[in-house]
């Protein structure tokens, strides 16, 4: 009887530990989904905005038959700051903005989520994974935020390839295409869009993560120093964007089939016709070596202010 007496409380005590427990932990998630998000959000935007010229100006050789050089790459850049203003350069800046606040914060949040539960499933903490789960974390992180973010995309596509009076904001490219194109128009070019995301993002996070395990194995330090951060993402971002690139080409030019004179085909039709007009490798690698300033620097640059501003934000929090 008093065994009963004393087990009443006892058991009271010890659920009310683990719902407070749980409450606790539960709101731990939430602040770090939202610190992931916010996070990742300002790290996109800030790696976009350092590159957008050179982003805009590789988008139109993309779209085009032009032969692309450097010396093209810099008469372009030249008379359209020249014809248009210093600022038209970052012209389809505020609807990468939209798409990238977004696509960054989702991508990032996404990855930590993806890692926690492949980490839970294989028994290891998230930056330890091992290989295969990582590359699979950093695949699925990117096909989500694609999938969620891509009629922004497109329309910042549409914005860099055109002049001014075709389109005069955001909102006025989404009207203009869902009256003249049809809704569907929307999602033009989304294929080739996960298929090139897949190989991107999965070898871009992994060769990051994998660069810092073996900065923290070989070091002995836990944390990598701002420019070794720096050099890392530029790595991942040379990797992911040298394996992806042909299917960015793809991507940009059916979305952009309505405005620059191309037909509205599928991905094989697509291919096809680069690879007949241009040639495989001058077609499909067209901007690549642009890719390869830009890219580096964008990556390294929205890693690196990921990672610290998650340090920062735990420092705050604790």
């Amino acid at each position: 009887m008093d065994n009963g007496v004393k087990e009443g409380p006892v058991r009271l005590r010890e659920d009310a530990e683990a719902v407070l427990s749980s409450s606790v932990s539960s709101k731990r998630d939430h602040r770090q989904v939202l610190s992931s998000l916010l996070s990742g959000a300002l790290a996109g935007a800030l790696a976009k905005t350092a590159v957008a010229p050179l982003d805009r100006t590789k988008i139109i050789f993309q779209v085009s038959s032009k032969r692309f050089s450097a010396k093209e790459a810099f008469r372009v850049l030249y008379y359209t700051y020249l014809n248009e203003g210093f600022l038209s350069l970052w012209r389809g800046n505020s609807a990468t903005m939209v798409r990238v606040v977004p696509y960054a914060a989702i991508q990032f949040s996404a990855h930590e989520e993806y890692k926690r539960i492949l980490g839970s499933y294989y028994g290891f903490r998230g930056e330890a994974l091992p290989p295969w789960p990582r590359l699979f974390a950093g695949a699925l992180a990117g096909t989500t935020a694609a999938s969620l973010t891509y009629p922004l995309d497109l329309v910042r596509a549409r914005m860099a390839v055109t002049p001014k009076e075709m389109y005069s904001n955001i909102f006025h490219v989404f009207i203009r295409i869902s009256r003249e194109e049809g809704l569907k128009t929307l999602y033009h070019g989304f294929m080739p869009t996960v298929l090139g995301v897949i190989p991107y993002a999965g070898l871009s996070f992994f060769t990051y993560e994998t660069l810092k395990s073996l900065h923290r194995e070989y070091s002995g330090r836990r944390q990598p120093y701002p420019f070794e951060r720096m050099i890392f993402g530029a790595c991942a971002g040379l990797i992911g964007q040298s394996a992806s690139y042909p299917l960015d080409v793809v991507r940009r030019r059916m979305q952009t089939a309505g405005v620059t004179g191309y037909p509205r085909a599928s991905i094989a039709c697509t291919l096809r016709t680069i690879v007949r007009e241009e040639g495989a490798v001058r077609g499909l690698y067209k901007g690549l070596s642009m890719n390869w300033v830009k890219g580096p620097i964008a990556v390294g640059i929205s890693f690196t202010t990921f990672d610290l501003l998650q340090i920062l934000l735990r420092h705050l929090q604790s």
